[in-house]
């Protein structure tokens, strides 16, 4: 590439409609109708966060209320994973909030970073498939070894870019058009093969030059169900011939044959009309790939690497010098009374962090989330060596604690001596401001010897401790200065700072001091209010309630609140009354002090500086480091704890002035919203908000409520920036890390790189701006990462450019994980040894018969072992042995055991690569029952006693509750894409008999729909409770499980009413089945006379597949058939794979009677052993093959009749969404309409 188109790259990325994938973000601008990333993202995760809490409330026994569909919002997954339903219980949703926006950040910059946007495996274009795929299950493996290490920040930066590759496979692939509606597993398992795809002399495109292209895939590429994507160049023309192009402004092959494009990335995209439908299967896709995380990493952790967290952290960086013996007394108290009187509740730190210190060692990093091990680590802290006073390496602990705790969290650092290490202050800087995490200092006795002033002045006059005050005021925390003897006292402010859902309603620093007023408002959900007032022993204040009523600082006791002071700290605790409305604290001092006013509240706020981007797909990018001085500035702000809050004022401002900078507020959706100042003069400004909270069930007025961020925003007329290829790094390896400095003055900027790992780094030490430059100077430096590292480090790297004078600084923080390469992609395999035990026919019968499965479970000679088996879905227990086979292979034995109650079982097992492998089992019932139907043919209905004894007592009740279908309104369109304008409603009534104990609940177990009860007494003494469910028709179907008080279970089970669905016609051929569905499609007056669909004859299955699923992939099987659609049929148009990996080919003869028939060879390995086949009819008619592969020596509980075990290793495929709740015979009908 040439320097002129260098240039020109840097000028055209910049052009929002180079952006070649679903759009990005916020829709700032866009058509508003179009699903962005953002939104196909975060309705992922919502989801199966949504699920997982679901699923660890059912295992720990307690309700979980909320409905999982499409209104789910953050703070409604937060609080119900949080098990406090009351609204009235305090729950911060910010860590789950930043967890979003960093994943979400990540996701954006795979389109706005130039070498990412035009990288086509990023995207699938250029059918990179192969590339795509690696890029995802690379990415897969990262993310998984990072959670279960604990490296959550990393984990959600790389989840991010493999959810976008992920995503824009269904954008700009051909998968939907194939009239595929399911996510394409093999994405996310690389021991699966990608099959179909078209070869590279294959041309998959015709020309079409209207704005939108309905019909510009060739048909035998449709027919044959052959995977391509568009192609995308920038600068060239050239594509292979006849290959479909992505399509776009930008797209240079487009306007080359053949033309257009077949990109579904909005709504008017040349395949716009199937944007709907690709941006579905794309968050189906997303919830499968979350499933394989989330069961690789378990539920918990699972929920941690989401930010779904009861409260904080809790991080000591603690002095270990021989001074400090006092201060490491005075920590273990404290830790151990808050983890001992939090155990349990909804305040237990999410996670625990230790950092010792002292000289000349630092660390290392203890991070748990056992508070038993943390107390442990605590107790092994001894005061040795040096003595108080003399400097020690505070800054190298601080490093470490504020790159391995999550971001936003509290910090508290012990020591007694000034730092040692003060050249690390900037770093500290940089790390403080990407986190926003506050430190809070606890100092002891730093001066010593000056007997002339109180030990509080001291510290305030201390040059030694300027550094702590510094990096206090710039980060939201406190300096607290005590005496050791005092220190206990001083440490209650800890248990305040971390209880859960703290906000900081108001905060102020003053230095020089002056006598000031400060007003701030208390709003009527924020309780506890304290304020944390440090300053000399000379300060005085009064506080006053909107109310007027005041109280002065030297009254401990009065009206208002109960104020202790220790060192230069006064803690003012507001009394319970919590008076809403404006209060005044006044304070008094000449010399410097700090206000800070916290409370507990739900609603809290979040910001990013951001940069928008105009035009077509508009949307903003995050900024990092310090935004421009004299430029303007932009903030995105994201209100949690409230889906009905509005931001109407935000503000930033400088106590140096003071000035107050107010800006324009746009709201956006889902609680962002953007605030925009302009022209804003350096200066050192905090973020001030202030917004009103609506009661959605109540129109009273509004109320208004006030929040700060802790952490300041610096201005800077320097940037750093920094793009690496990637965040994963191997043992042993080196990579090269770009950076930019860039600045409106010319001159040389000097350059500080430090790691928290002090890995070795090679960076110039300067960097110089000349007039020909452009303002910009551009660097590389080098990290090598040593040999023997372990596996799962991270690693955080800042770069700082500062001009000569040191007034002007600025900073990129760049984070790494070290991972090493794994060999083993495979998921452990499951091989079914035999099934027990035959269930009874009746469910009443259930609890006296047990069943029992048996299975050998393998990860194979080369794989890394399995490391756990869960159960992801049955009430029985199991047991396992491991043994090993003369080959050296490791089998576990597995025995799952369970009453008949429980009928099915999925077993989860992970390796320790992460792999997924999984066993669907079934017990065998005496007698299948054939279904009994309610009145309405659409509602099945069973019943599930249980006996509940209590010591001697038996329980009379051993009936579930019944359910009478009353109505099912409403018709579903036969159009699957049109389901979301179209709604059913079912009502029924549900009773528990004159004799029982009564319906105690009712839940959703399938379905995506609402449903409301009323409970009456009728004229024979019973309690019915009358039920509506309502859904859209995207969820045609609902599942309700009707508990009563014995515990004994009822089930509805209904389907909604479609318009012409047709009636399934079933023919049995040995293990062949066949099903056509008939329609009478009618064109204007033409009535169509073929009413039948295709027929299938099988002719044969050859090749017999090996018992042992590890062998499948060298063993083949074979099905060959005849289809025909009869004499006065329409002639069959096209058959598709439905479900297998094999492949197929045609021939179509004539026989002498003039019946066509199609001959049909399947061919497949053994590790896909069934095969789905639709044949479709030119009037639409639909017949279908459902093969088996015959299996060598298959155990005999794997051939009874009511067996239905399946056996895969592939990640759990788990549907969520409105098009996989959907039957397979709605994919059907879907066909019909084409």
């Amino acid at each position: 590439m040439n320097p002129m188109q260098v240039v020109t790259v840097l000028v055209i990325i910049s052009l929002p409609d180079l952006t070649k994938s679903f759009q990005p973000d916020y829709n700032i601008l866009s058509d508003g109708v179009s699903f962005t990333h953002l939104m196909i993202t975060e309705t992922a995760i919502l989801r199966k966060t949504a699920e997982v809490c679901r699923d660890i409330a059912a295992d720990e026994g307690r309700d979980f209320t909320l409905n999982i569909d499409g209104s789910l919002t953050v703070s409604k997954v937060q609080r119900a994973c949080s098990g406090t339903p009351s609204s009235t219980v305090p729950v911060s949703a910010v860590s789950f909030q930043n967890a979003l926006s960093t994943i979400h950040d990540s996701n954006t910059r795979v389109d706005t970073k130039i070498k990412s946007a035009l990288t086509a495996e990023n995207h699938f274009d250029n059918e990179e498939f192969v590339a795509g795929r690696n890029i995802i299950t690379e990415g897969v493996f990262a993310v998984k070894f990072n959670v279960l290490r604990g490296n959550f920040e990393v984990g959600r930066k790389t989840l991010g870019r493999i959810c976008h590759t992920l995503q824009d496979f269904y954008s700009h692939s051909d998968w939907v058009e194939l009239n595929n509606n399911k996510p394409y597993s093999a994405l996310i398992i690389p021991s699966q093969p990608l099959t179909n795809l078209a070869g590279q002399d294959v041309p998959t495109c015709s020309s079409c030059t209207e704005d939108v292209c309905r019909d510009n895939i060739l048909p035998n590429i449709l027919e044959r169900k052959l995977l391509t994507s568009g192609y995308f160049e920038l600068f060239s023309k050239v594509k292979p011939a006849g290959k479909c192009s992505h399509g776009g402004a930008f797209d240079r092959t487009s306007r080359e044959d053949p033309e257009g494009g077949i990109n579904k990335d909005s709504v008017g995209s040349f395949h716009g009309y199937l944007h709907v439908n690709a941006a579905t299967v794309a968050i189906d896709a997303t919830i499968e790939l979350l499933e394989d995380i989330r069961t690789a990493v378990g539920d918990k952790t699972f929920l941690q690497f989401m930010g779904v967290s009861q409260s904080s952290a809790l991080s000591f960086v603690i002095d270990t010098t021989g001074s400090m013996a006092d201060d490491i007394a005075a920590v273990k108290e404290t830790s151990f009374s808050i983890i001992d009187s939090r155990r349990g509740t909804a305040e237990e730190p999410s996670v625990y962090i230790l950092v010792p210190f002292h000289d000349p060692e630092f660390g290392p990093v203890i991070r748990t989330t056992d508070p038993d091990t943390f107390k442990a680590h605590i107790n092994e802290l001894t005061a040795k060596g040096g003595s108080g006073g003399l400097p020690e390496y505070s800054m190298s602990g601080l490093q470490l604690a504020l790159t391995a705790a999550p971001p936003s969290s509290d910090i508290f650092l012990f020591t007694d001596a000034p730092a040692e290490d003060a050249h690390l202050k900037n770093t500290v800087l940089a790390l403080i401001e990407s986190t926003k995490s506050r430190v809070t200092f606890m100092l002891t006795d730093v001066v010593r010897g000056r007997d002339s002033q109180s030990s509080s002045d001291r510290f305030a006059s201390s040059e030694g401790t300027l550094i702590y005050r510094d990096l206090a005021r710039a980060s939201g925390g406190q300096t607290i200065e005590v005496s050791k003897l005092n220190l206990i006292e001083g440490t209650a402010v800890i248990e305040d700072l971390s209880a859960n859902a703290v906000v900081t309603v108001f905060q102020v620093t003053e230095d020089p001091g002056k006598p000031e007023n400060f007003t701030f408002i208390v709003d009527a959900a924020t309780s506890n209010i304290k304020i944390f007032v440090t300053g000399i022993s000379s300060l005085t204040f009064q506080l006053t309630s909107p109310s007027g009523v005041s109280q002065k600082s030297s009254e401990p006791s009065g009206p208002l609140a109960s104020i202790t002071t220790v060192g230069n700290l006064r803690r003012i605790l507001v009394n319970g009354t919590n008076e809403t409305g404006t209060w005044e604290l006044s304070v008094s001092s000449s010399s410097a002090y700090s206000v800070k006013v916290t409370g507990q509240s739900s609603v809290n706020f979040l910001y990013n500086i951001v940069e928008k981007r105009e035009g077509a797909h508009a949307g903003i990018d995050v900024q990092e480091g310090r935004p421009s001085s004299g430029g303007n500035v932009t903030l995105l702000v994201t209100v949690t704890g409230s889906d009905t809050a509005k931001v109407t004022h935000v503000s930033l401002y400088d106590s140096s002035g003071p000035t107050q900078i107010n800006g324009t507020v746009q709201a956006l959706d889902n609680n962002n919203f953007l605030a925009e100042f302009t022209e804003i003069p350096a200066g050192d400004y905090v973020v001030r908000l202030i917004g009103q909270e609506s009661n959605p069930t109540s129109r009273s007025t509004p109320t208004m409520f006030q929040r700060q961020a802790s952490t300041r925003i610096k201005t800077s007329s320097l940037t750093v920036t920094s793009l690496v290829a990637t965040s994963i790094l191997e043992p042993g390896s080196n990579i090269s890390i770009p950076f930019t400095v860039s600045s409106n003055v010319n001159g040389t900027f000097m350059l500080q790189v430090n790691n928290d790992r002090s890995f070795d780094v090679a960076f110039p030490s300067s960097v110089s701006i000349g007039g020909v430059d452009g303002g910009t100077a551009n660097g590389t430096g080098t990290l090598t990462v040593p040999a023997d590292v372990n596996s799962g480090t991270d690693l955080t790297v800042t770069i700082q450019a500062q001009n000569t004078a040191g007034t002007e600084i600025n900073f990129a923080v760049v984070r790494f994980s070290v991972v090493a390469r794994v060999a083993d992609m495979s998921g452990p395999v499951c091989e079914v040894v035999n099934i027990s035990g035959i269930c009874p026919h009746s469910i009443a019968l259930c609890a006296s018969s047990q069943w029992e499965l048996t299975a050998n479970l393998t990860d194979g000679v080369n794989g890394t072992g399995i490391e756990r088996i869960t159960l992801r879905e049955g009430n029985g227990t199991f047991n396992t042995v491991t043994v090993t086979e003369a080959g050296g292979v490791n089998v576990t034995m597995l025995t799952y055991n369970s009453s008949c109650c429980s009928q099915r079982v999925v077993l989860a097992t992970v390796d320790r690569a992460g792999n997924v492998g999984r066993c669907v089992g079934q017990a065998r019932m005496l007698s299948t029952p054939t279904p009994m139907t309610v009145t309405n043919s659409t509602l099945n209905f069973t019943t599930a006693a249980s006996t509940t004894s209590h010591g001697t007592l038996q329980v009379a009740d051993m009936s579930g509750p019944v359910c009478e279908v009353v109505n099912i309104s409403g018709i579903c369109p036969h159009s699957f894409a049109l389901c979301a304008s179209s709604h059913w409603e079912l009502t029924a009534n549900l009773t528990d008999g004159v004799n029982g104990t009564g319906i105690e609940r009712i839940t959703l177990r399938e379905g995506n729909g609402t449903f409301n009860t009323d409970t009456v007494t009728d004229a024979g003494g019973v309690n019915v409770t009358m039920l509506t469910y309502n859904s859209s028709c995207c969820s045609q179907r609902v599942v309700l499980a009707a508990v009563d008080r014995a515990g004994n279970v009822g089930r509805c089970v209904g389907q909604a009413r479609v318009l012409s669905t047709p009636t399934p016609m079933t023919v049995t051929n040995s293990t062949l089945n066949i099903t056509t569905a008939a329609s009478t499609m009618s064109h204007g007056t033409l009535q169509v006379a073929d009413m039948s669909g295709p027929v299938c004859e099988v002719v044969n299955i050859s090749g017999i597949c090996p018992h042992s699923f590890a062998l499948c992939a060298s063993s083949q099987w074979e099905l060959t058939a005849n289809l025909t659609d009869g004499v006065n049929g329409t002639g069959i148009e096209r058959i598709t794979l439905r479900e297998g990996n094999g492949t197929f080919n045609t021939v179509t003869v004539t026989e002498a009677g003039g019946v066509n028939v199609t001959m049909l060879t399947y061919n497949s390995s053994c590790c896909s052993q069934r095969v789905v086949l639709a044949a479709v009819d030119r009037a639409g008619n639909v017949g279908r093959c459902v093969g088996q592969a015959r299996v060598l020596s298959t155990p005999t509980p794997m051939t009874v009749t009511n067996s239905t075990l399946n056996i895969t290793t592939a990640a759990s495929t788990t549907s969520h969404s409105r098009l996989s709740h959907g039957l397979l015979i709605l994919g059907l009908i879907f066909l019909l309409l084409k």
